[in-house]
């Protein structure tokens, strides 16, 4: 055979192969994912058995523990609706209340249960327009 068929034909396959592991990398990444919901789009589209990631903030005198259960509500940014959530886990050392947190949880009955370890709080932002607290 000659030699530079051969070097076509490597390169046609190196070049399928990374093709493929390149597609397998991109449906893996995007399949995985869940989208984050605020509570007011959670209560309306939450069925029993699936998981969510919850977003938003933790409601003011909302926050109880319980031996190692902790139950909190989570509000939308603009304060209109909120959720009960039970969690039990590892809870972040800045986890207090009007902290935005996101948490992945699942709905049973009207209140949401969070999967052990998954909560997580968000920074606040160092850049804030004049006037607004974190």
């Amino acid at each position: 055979m000659d030699p530079s068929r051969k070097r076509k034909i490597r390169l046609t396959v190196a070049l399928g192969a990374a093709v493929i592991l390149a597609a397998a990398l991109i449906y893996t990444s995007f399949s995985g994912s869940t989208p984050s919901l605020q509570p007011s789009r959670l209560t309306a589209t939450a069925q029993p058995g699936h998981t969510y990631e919850l977003t938003g903030k933790v409601a003011a005198g909302s926050v109880r523990k319980v031996g190692d259960h902790m139950t909190f509500r989570v509000q939308d940014r603009s304060g209109a609706t909120s959720v009960p959530v039970t969690y039990t886990g590892a809870v972040p050392d800045p986890f207090r209340e009007g902290r935005e947190v996101i948490v992945t949880v699942r709905k049973d009955g009207s209140t949401f249960v969070g999967q052990k370890d998954s909560l997580i709080t968000k920074c606040p932002s160092k850049y804030k327009a004049a006037g607004q607290q974190s």
